[in-house]
């Protein structure tokens, strides 16, 4: 069974899941370019983080940051990668809005790469309504960035 709560994002049994986005982040992308956020920056004030779990294990996470009273962030979205093709990405992806939205944002974005990695993110990303913008919130113009929104 597969379940989606909000819960706290230092813990245990969510260190693989940090791990895993930590080294996704960095295989690819230049430090300088990396706008992850570690696990104890999530616990801050203003975050609302989630946890996707199958049968109890933590198998995917994802967060959105309030940047005011309309608009959030999508912040470190993953899921594992044995456990991606099934549209786990997507549901997670769905929940954040509905969350968003009932917390009464009326606008999400979010940065992502380029590079090849990122590209099932983006087509997800893409899929579900988001369209490219120019950089938002404290972010800059950066070759290794893509900046999206979408109306919730």
């Amino acid at each position: 069974m597969i379940t989606i709560a909000r819960e706290h994002p230092v813990q245990d049994s969510l260190a693989l899941l940090h791990q895993r986005h930590t080294a996704d982040m960095h295989s690819e992308t230049p430090p300088e370019s990396i706008h992850m956020l570690p696990a104890d920056a999530l616990a801050a004030p203003g975050i609302a983080f989630f946890v996707m779990r199958k049968d109890g294990a933590a198998i995917g996470m994802g967060a959105y940051k309030r940047i005011d009273a309309g608009h959030a962030e999508i912040k470190s979205m993953h899921v594992l990668a044995e456990h991606r093709g099934g549209g786990l990405s997507r549901r997670m992806l769905d929940h954040l809005v509905a969350e968003a939205r009932a917390e009464g944002f009326g606008r999400l974005s979010l940065e992502t790469g380029v590079q090849p990695g990122f590209a099932a993110a983006r087509a997800l990303y893409a899929r579900a309504g988001f369209a490219e913008c120019g950089p938002f919130e404290g972010y800059r113009d950066d070759p290794n960035s893509l900046f999206m929104t979408r109306a919730i």
